[in-house]
């Protein structure tokens, strides 16, 4: 069920991609990101990407133990903040919705009180909004591929966190568990890729991307936990206008 959800939301995402592209052929040969530098008095570009990986939970404290990881999946949208006028320096940020999460184990006691009476197995599933934050440099090549690399931070909100739980003998489907989640996340981001031309003003980005969660996700008072932060190992793929 997990899969088919996924295959979905990739599916839906990449049809929005190939909208935007069909949009971009019929647009006037000024790039949409010059257009919007001009309303701002400043030079920006706007992309937008999928980024497909993988997602880990790090229990930090005995008695829990992760199971297995998450297939991760983002969308959203890029904003590259020219420093310069070469475009070799930039603040690059933007918006993003984010799915992740861990199947954790959870010894007696540990856990939510509702389920904590025996061991229990939580197949968690978590959904942010999350906007980045970081310095991007970026050098170009003879054959024209520009090579950039970029740190910095994140911050992300969850909107949505459902919980798959085995406790015991029983199982309980589909808990909504948002409340027991720490509102706010927050990170490191540290990543390198390529960007290389499509067209005279569509430009191509593939590159890799750490997401290092500094934040308890489980709120300690609620779960018992100790700290359990969250990892995202991500492919950029994308485009910038």
């Amino acid at each position: 069920m997990v899969k088919i959800l996924y295959r979905r939301v990739l599916l839906k995402s990449l049809l929005l991609l190939f909208a935007g592209l069909a949009w971009y052929n019929g647009a006037s040969a000024q790039s949409f990101s010059d257009r919007m530098s001009g309303h701002m008095g400043r030079k920006v570009r706007l992309g937008f990407k999928l980024d497909p990986g993988a997602s880990v939970m790090r229990p930090q404290e005995t008695g829990v133990d992760r199971n297995s990881g998450k297939f991760y999946f983002s969308y959203g949208v890029l904003a590259d903040f020219l420093l310069d006028a070469s475009g070799n320096y930039a603040i690059a940020s933007g918006l993003q919705i984010s799915h992740m999460g861990s199947v954790l184990k959870y010894a007696v006691g540990k856990g939510l009180s509702r389920f904590n009476s025996a061991p229990s197995e939580y197949d968690l599933r978590l959904q942010y909004v999350e906007v980045p934050f970081t310095l991007k440099l970026k050098t170009a090549t003879a054959g024209g591929v520009d090579i950039y690399g970029q740190f910095g931070g994140f911050a992300g909100f969850p909107v949505r966190a459902r919980a798959n739980v085995i406790s015991g003998t029983q199982k309980f489907d589909k808990e909504n568990v948002l409340r027991e989640i720490t509102p706010i996340n927050a990170g490191m981001i540290i990543g390198a890729g390529v960007e290389y031309p499509l067209t005279e003003t569509l430009t191509g980005v593939v590159g890799f991307t750490f997401q290092n969660g500094f934040v308890d996700v489980t709120r300690n008072a609620k779960w018992n936990d100790g700290k359990v932060n969250v990892n995202n190992f991500v492919l950029r793929l994308g485009v910038y206008f």
